[in-house]
């Protein structure tokens, strides 16, 4: 009976040894990784990613274009390659690698061969896909601190999207299976847009597929992100439940109909989320070029509006600590006074048990303006329910409203105003506005 004791408890011990090396802290990850919601790199230090997607594949020559996106501030670039399904194959994975580490920009890899899968006929599956990452394992290998793998553009279209669910968590088992450490990244389904939610309400099985629990989400906005109240929300379901999330494609609002840029790259300010915009040059649409003809010296207005807007790359952009750069965050600079700036009075115009109406009024400086963003912080839980005249969107108890297409162009010193419906509870204090034209 001892004996059978002492074998018991033997196997016991065996079974809790096997449990306590299985179950590893985040900090034995390997080079990038998620931990929680936040990527961060090896050394626990946050990295957030701001930069852009460069069409590597089909302008192969243009290699001036790493050092051009990271001259205008970029700490990311997400290049596109090809499995050979329908572009390339690009075998030049390594010499793509040492582009970006020499000008200090962590490298999203994406193959763009399964774009649309399901619905466009020549597209690759992202099992093809994870073959072609198999192929070039040694130019990947021991790269784990720079490189993250984005499996597969865009990888099921708008036929059967729901494939997506097992496709997708199948490619990242078979990527593990492979001896892949890196920071993996899945795009969306529905040409990366999601439209049908697959990937909002399905994303935890892709997620538990990884043994290495390092896998970020990718959502790709465009035409049907084109509100602030729904950018808001779909980025708002992630957060609640806990999943990593980058926006590893989007354009902006040439038109009223198009994606809302401006909250996006908003949003992903406040909530400390990576975003990649489309693109650097080359598109057969060049509305989406942010260069011409690849010349970092002629931006276009989406080259001006992603570099050099407030939430822009330029003001955000903080580079990986892998390449020297600060473990501590760099703090928002005060904007210098402008002759084009506006101000902006807020005041309560109607107040009731657990609800008030609140009116904003936005005034030009010196100069004409052609759009205006007005921001404010809520210091005692207040909450915008109903806005008009503006668009209205938060995080936490930060606001930002910005323009409507009919009352953003403003004479020097006119003014115009919005309005918005709210709760409150305990205490309705009024906040002070700042107003920043654009």
């Amino acid at each position: 009976m001892r004996r059978t004791l002492l074998t018991l408890s033997a196997v016991l011990l065996t079974a809790v040894a096997s449990i306590m090396v299985y179950v590893q802290p985040s900090s034995a990850a390997t080079g990038l990784h998620v931990s929680g919601t936040k990527i961060v790199e090896a050394n626990g230090q946050e990295f957030v990613m701001r930069g852009v997607n460069h069409p590597h594949v089909w302008y192969t020559g243009q290699t001036s274009s790493f050092a051009n996106i990271k001259a205008l501030g970029a700490n990311t670039v997400r290049v596109v390659l090809g499995s050979g399904k329908r572009w390339g194959p690009s075998t030049d994975v390594a010499s793509v690698i040492s582009l970006c580490k020499q000008n200090k920009l962590i490298c999203v890899l994406e193959a763009h061969d399964t774009t649309g899968y399901g619905e466009e006929g020549a597209a690759a599956s992202l099992d093809e896909a994870v073959n072609y990452w198999i192929s070039q394992k040694s130019a990947l290998a021991g790269q784990e601190n720079y490189v993250v793998i984005n499996i597969g553009n865009e990888p099921i279209g708008n036929t059967n999207a729901a494939q997506w669910i097992d496709a997708t968590a199948n490619a990242v088992k078979k990527m593990r299976a492979n001896g892949f450490e890196h920071l993996l990244m899945v795009d969306a389904p529905n040409w990366g847009q999601d439209w049908q939610y697959v990937m909002r309400d399905n994303a935890q099985t892709v997620l538990d597929a990884d043994t290495r629990h390092n896998t970020v989400l990718s959502i790709h906005m465009y035409s049907v992100f084109n509100t602030a109240a729904g950018i808001v929300d779909y980025l708002n379901r992630f957060q609640a439940k806990g999943w990593p999330l980058v926006i590893g494609e989007f354009g902006w609002r040439f038109n009223s109909g198009e994606v809302d840029d401006e909250t996006i790259v908003a949003e992903a300010r406040a909530r400390g989320i990576g975003y990649l915009a489309w693109s650097w040059s080359g598109n057969s649409d060049p509305i989406l070029d942010m260069t011409l003809g690849f010349d970092p010296n002629q931006l276009t207005t989406w080259g001006k509006r992603i570099f050099e807007g407030p939430n822009g790359i330029k003001a955000t952009a903080k580079e990986a600590t892998i390449f020297g750069g600060t473990t501590t965050p760099t703090p928002t600079p005060t904007p210098t006074p402008n002759p084009q700036d506006c101000s902006a009075t807020y005041k309560v115009v109607g107040q009731w048990a657990g609800g008030f109406q609140a009116e904003v009024r936005v005034t030009a400086g010196s100069s004409a303006i052609k759009g205006w963003t007005v921001t404010w912080t809520y210091a005692n839980g207040q909450v915008v329910t109903n806005a008009w005249n503006a668009t209205v969107s938060g995080s936490g108890s930060s606001v930002t409203a910005r323009n409507m297409s009919y009352n953003g162009n403003l004479a020097a010193g006119a003014g115009t105003t919005f309005g918005f419906l709210g709760s409150w509870n305990g205490s309705n204090s009024v906040p002070t506005p700042s107003c920043t034209a654009v």
